[in-house]
């Protein structure tokens, strides 16, 4: 492709995230004046990110492009790809398009932040198109983890692109709906520009199981248990709650829902009507103590172990109404996220403590994945035989391995297009390259902030977490320059204050006898003080105990 200006490209695809990373899913076409943007996620902050609730994607690039969004198209409902729409939506407000449960949940979201009556949501089926400018856009029906998910079929003036979102292709389905392979077959015949797909589970090889494997384990352990059962499941994975609620019945037990996001879901899907449940197996807490312990199934939320969770609070004796008994039974229906290992070996610990069993996906069939393994990646590409391909929804290795395994199936490398956030591919007449790079990242919320906490702050944290504080408390005659107060040393998170106030002396003695030796001017410049405070007691803690706190002096005027 030769080198392009802004005034020549055509069809420019733009991702604000989901390459490089699990989460935070969100791109953007550009055609002329014409512009649609495909999911908007978030992504639970990783390690490092002390404090930080969740994180969105930055959209700095569509801010001043507000005017040309002609729409949202969402694939399917899970947080990765529509979490962040409460915050984009304070920006830009333009018509979203998903699947009837997709935007139920999309309307229980906004609800929280007083946005539901100011969003335009707009159904539509699988294989409807819509309009969008110069786009139409097809969806396109996909087995996943959640129902009513979706893949795109993207037209523009250079071509059709498709997007696959989360896919796999589940022949067993609990709800008989198949993924659409031969949509996805009609528009490879017709000729497609460039594939967007799933890469998630592309280094597992062979085929990912069929949901339908959960049921039979349930059915095959729900019967053993004496006494209450309780699964721990992902609230908008309606195929596992319809499982949990049949495996259920059929072993003679009622239903308890638990969670605040779980009551939420499974309202919505009912009404919906993706989900049956008789009324009369459903019960509340009002009626757990009259009923006998093996007639009892209780579907909860917090299978990650998120620390205020419904099963976590249960796990450590702190849930008001439930409480765990010897004999229980724990079921963690859903795959163990990267990053939570430990603490989800933690709340299984906790709940074999209580004298609980616990069943998980590493000793049990009680959960599979929802995203495409190899051999259903390679069948999906031979089907489309696109021109160019793009992976997306993955860290980089799995996008890497993608591309690999394009070019086994066929497709050039040079073809193969490995871009990160940020990237814009350009396509113009049949040829596509990544010709520039545009401002993205990501935007942490902390609390009701949102990107007031960056990268500098988060060290600061990190800092604070590892080393802990020292604060120095001066009190200077601001007219003589003449200590009259202090120093006081206060620490926290750095020493034992009790046991070590001897230590603290000495810390004490070395700031007395270097601001000795300064001089009178010097002590009336505060910031000068503070720099040889800091100077001197980062030396002294160094220099003794090797530790490195942050030094705080606070300089009072008297």
């Amino acid at each position: 492709m030769e080198t392009a200006t802004a005034d020549t490209i055509g069809l420019k695809i733009i991702p604000l995230g989901g390459l490089g990373e699990i989460g935070l899913n969100m791109a953007v076409f550009e055609y002329g004046d014409d512009i649609i943007i495909i999911d908007c996620g978030l992504m639970f902050p990783e390690p490092y990110m002390l404090g930080i609730d969740i994180v969105i994607p930055d959209i700095s690039y569509l801010l001043d492009r507000a005017d040309k969004v002609r729409g949202i198209c969402l694939t399917h409902g899970h947080e990765d790809h529509i979490g962040a729409l409460p915050f984009v939506l304070r920006e830009i407000n333009p018509p979203i398009y998903g699947t009837a449960l997709t935007l139920g949940f999309v309307k229980e979201k906004l609800k929280e932040y007083d946005l539901d009556s100011k969003v335009d949501l707009r159904v539509v089926k699988p294989r409807d198109i819509v309009s969008l400018g110069v786009f139409s856009v097809e969806f396109i029906r996909v087995a996943h983890s959640i129902v009513d998910g979706c893949g795109l079929a993207i037209r523009s003036p250079e071509g059709v692109v498709i997007h696959t979102g989360d896919f796999k292709l589940d022949q067993t389905p609990v709800d008989g709906e198949l993924t659409d392979l031969a949509t996805f077959s009609r528009y490879g015949e017709a000729g497609v520009l460039a594939l967007m797909a799933d890469s998630t589970n592309v280094e597992r090889e062979g085929y990912t199981l069929s949901e339908k494997l959960v049921g039979d384990a349930f059915d095959e352990i729900f019967p053993r248990c004496a006494r209450r059962v309780i699964v721990a499941a992902f609230s908008s994975n309606i195929h596992r709650v319809q499982q949990v609620v049949e495996a259920a019945a059929r072993s003679g037990r009622k239903v308890l829902l638990n969670g605040r996001s779980m009551i939420a879901n499974v309202q919505i899907a009912r009404e919906l009507g993706y989900l049956r449940i008789p009324d009369e197996l459903l019960i509340d807490l009002k009626e757990l103590p009259r009923l006998p312990k093996e007639e009892i199934c209780m579907i909860t939320t917090g299978s990650q172990g998120e620390p205020m969770s419904a099963l976590t609070r249960i796990a450590m004796d702190d849930h008001k109404q439930i409480k765990l008994e010897e004999g229980d039974t724990v079921i963690l229906s859903s795959r163990f996220i990267p990053g939570n290992e430990k603490t989800i070996s933690d709340l299984i610990n906790h709940l074999y403590r209580r004298g609980a069993e616990v069943y998980h996906e590493k000793v049990s069939e009680v959960h599979v994945s929802g995203h495409a393994s190899q051999e259903e990646l390679k069948l999906l590409h031979n089907l489309v035989r696109p021109r160019y391909f793009i992976p997306v929804h993955g860290e980089y290795r799995h996008l890497v391995k993608h591309a690999q395994l394009a070019q086994k199936v066929g497709l050039a490398k040079e073809r193969c297009i490995l871009a990160v956030n940020g990237d814009v591919i350009a396509f113009s007449d049949g040829e596509g390259c990544i010709i520039d790079r545009v401002e993205t990242g990501r935007v942490f919320v902390d609390g009701k902030g949102v990107g007031d906490v960056g990268n500098v702050v988060l060290k600061d944290r990190k800092h604070l977490s590892e080393d802990g504080m020292v604060v120095v408390i001066i009190g200077i005659n601001q007219g003589t320059g003449e200590i009259i107060y202090g120093p006081d040393i206060v620490s926290r998170g750095f020493v034992f204050e009790d046991e070590s106030q001897q230590y603290l002396d000495e810390a004490k003695k070395v700031v007395v006898d270097t601001l000795a030796l300064v001089n009178t001017e010097v002590l009336a410049d505060w910031s000068e003080v503070k720099l040889e405070v800091r100077r001197v007691l980062r030396r002294f803690f160094n220099k003794t105990i090797e530790r490195r706190p942050v030094i705080l002096p606070l300089i009072l005027e008297m």
